[in-house]
């Protein structure tokens, strides 16, 4: 580890030249001799590695890493730590952007020796031109937790974790940590940071510092499958905090809400192909099969325009209102993509 680097800002690519370019202008606009950039890009089959090189050739600070196959988003992060030189690793996404005083943040609170530091984000849509939440993560004023407040640490941000852009993790506390047995959840920093409590203290940053392109993320299409079945897994299987901790993340089995799978059939992420590999094999009961399996079938541009209608009537009833109206305007089933 080289002496002079404090933090390893860590991005695991694959296909996104037309969107880490600007990732990078975010960061190198802020980076000090005491930051590096570690990229690994997983076999890429766009012009990534060309963004990437014409960025490396005028900043000494980026280190690229092209592997020969895709590993897959976990094992391509963990190589990315392995490889880092910091002494804090910040797992950065590959499309979002760094806002102004980021990096320059993140280094003054490592001068306190966290073992994790959680950076808040603000929710913009694609294009980044609209912002759709001021704070992904609803917390007025920095936050530390003891290793005594770890399932009030579980409570309050497991969730916000689904995104992987706000870590920032001693490295020696990543490396001593079980990283396979998460590879191919699709959040091994979540099995790295809630395997076990922390026995350090967690800094959480309120002041968003990171702009997220909501939307963009590689598994949307097949956001079925990882938000009803895979994340509440993995959540359920963390068995150091309580069920009653758990159940404030999420439900165990959410693919059981008909509201749950009437929104996913708006979104046209549900249908029959999704009710027979994932809700077939699981339901029981007769009349829940029969719920599930109508739903499935109903008319997704019907589906689309009620919950259209729903959510920008109630807005002001529903926190997450324009992320709900984003999703559907953006389906398949959306009337605006139909007379297309």
């Amino acid at each position: 580890m080289s002496e002079n680097i404090k933090l390893s800002i860590c991005i695991a690519t694959l296909n996104r030249a037309a969107f880490i370019g600007e990732t990078l202008d975010s960061i190198v606009s802020q980076v000090t001799d005491e930051v590096e950039v570690v990229i690994v890009d997983g076999a890429s089959t766009d012009n990534t590695e060309e963004v990437v090189r014409g960025y490396q050739k005028k900043h000494a600070c980026i280190r690229y890493f092209r592997l020969a196959a895709k590993g897959g988003v976990d094992r391509d992060y963990s190589r990315a730590v392995e490889w880092a030189r910091g002494r804090y690793c910040w797992l950065f996404s590959d499309d979002d952007i760094l806002l102004p005083g980021a990096i320059h943040a993140v280094l003054g609170s490592i001068e306190s020796n966290y073992g994790l530091i959680l950076v808040n984000s603000e929710i913009r849509s694609v294009d980044l031109s609209k912002v759709l939440k001021r704070c992904a993560l609803d917390q007025r004023e920095d936050r530390v937790y003891r290793a005594e407040d770890a399932e009030a640490l579980f409570t309050d941000v497991a969730s916000y974790l689904s995104f992987i852009g706000c870590v920032v993790i001693q490295k020696s506390l990543w490396d001593a940590r079980d990283k396979e047995s998460y590879f191919g959840t699709l959040f091994v920093h979540m099995g790295v940071i809630f395997q076990a409590p922390l026995a350090c203290e967690t800094l959480v940053l309120a002041k968003p510092f990171i702009a997220i392109r909501y939307g963009n993320a590689m598994w949307s299409g097949n956001s079925f499958g990882i938000s009803l079945f895979k994340w509440p897994d993995l959540i359920w299987s963390f068995s150091a905090y309580s069920d009653r901790a758990k159940q404030a993340v999420s439900v165990r089995e959410p693919w059981r809400s008909a509201a749950k799978l009437l929104i996913f059939r708006a979104r046209g992420a549900y249908g029959p192909k999704e009710y027979e590999q994932f809700l077939a094999p699981r339901m029981h009961s007769r009349q829940s099969r029969l719920v599930a399996q109508m739903i499935a079938r109903l008319p997704g541009t019907l589906v689309n325009l009620a919950l259209c209608i729903y959510f920008s009537v109630f807005r002001r009833l529903h926190e997450n209102a324009e992320i709900q109206l984003l999703d559907l305007r953006s389906s398949t089933f959306h009337y605006k993509k139909i007379l297309k």
